[in-house]
């Protein structure tokens, strides 16, 4: 008995380093980061965890200034939050009719939606439609693409919860006279708020750090995200650590508010979608 709880001792001790290691994976990198934004340009050469000997704000007024932050703020929150709330109604209306209508024809058009997660991009094909489209190099064209990126995702999540909401709810909207889009926005999409949370706050996070779409098809700085402030920012500072620093955490502190903002949301709703879909 006193060998197995020894035993047992050992095991969660050994568990508790694992964890204590893992964490320092992720602590120290964003350490560094906080740490050397607000040094001066001569402590930042050798990027260590050093504290600074003058915590200097100043940095972070230059890098909005220089980099163009301001601008680069409001297009972010203009693609991924037109992006976000038109991918969720679509979406979630989608996800209702592939729940509902479990015909053959309908399986197959779920199963070719869904299959967008996985199936790699073919830039050479979407660059032709979007240059015969005239959608370059233009905001509502950005937009386009992020809803066409994260539409199979959110089907996916949303597909779960609705598949759970009984059926019978939506025969009683019926008889009391609902039409479809009715039954629709006031039986069955209040009913998704966990769902519609956790696929709108997700959606917004890989809206607002897509990297690869803007570049590929924004050419005018005056309508670069964060994401590409950021990369323009380095390429022309890559020495001023210090400066980089400060950039990559105003960048990451939208992102990071919502998230905490909204975490209970996502946990929850991901464990309660994850039983059906």
């Amino acid at each position: 008995m006193v060998y197995s709880s020894k035993n047992k001792f050992i095991q969660i001790f050994l568990k508790n380093i694992l964890a204590w290691l893992a964490s320092l994976l992720v602590i120290i990198p964003l350490l560094l980061v906080i740490f050397n934004a607000f040094k001066a340009d001569g402590e930042t050469i050798n990027m260590d965890l050093n504290l600074p000997k003058q915590w200097i704000i100043a940095n972070f007024f230059t890098v909005i200034e220089k980099g163009k932050l301001i601008r680069s703020f409001f297009n972010s929150l203009l693609y991924a939050g037109v992006g976000t709330l038109v991918t969720i109604f679509f979406g979630s209306m989608a996800a209702y009719v592939f729940s509902r209508r479990r015909s053959k024809i309908m399986s197959a058009v779920y199963m070719y939606m869904v299959l967008g997660m996985v199936i790699p991009i073919n830039y050479v094909t979407l660059t032709k439609t979007m240059i015969n489209l005239n959608l370059t190099n233009t905001k509502p064209g950005i937009i386009l693409l992020y809803m066409a990126l994260q539409t199979p995702f959110t089907i996916f999540l949303i597909y779960g919860f609705v598949s759970k909401i009984p059926v019978e709810l939506d025969e009683a909207a019926i008889i009391d006279g609902c039409s479809p889009f009715e039954l629709y926005l006031k039986v069955i999409f209040p009913m998704l708020k966990s769902a519609v949370i956790t696929a709108g706050v997700l959606c917004f996070l890989n809206c607002w750090n897509e990297f690869m779409m803007p570049l590929y098809f924004l050419h005018s700085s005056d309508k670069w995200p964060m994401t590409l402030a950021i990369y323009n920012f380095f390429g022309q500072y890559e020495m001023k650590w210090n400066l980089i620093c400060a950039d990559v955490i105003l960048t990451c502190a939208p992102v990071l508010i919502i998230y905490l903002i909204c975490q209970k949301y996502i946990v929850g709703g991901q464990t309660a979608g994850a039983v059906k879909g």
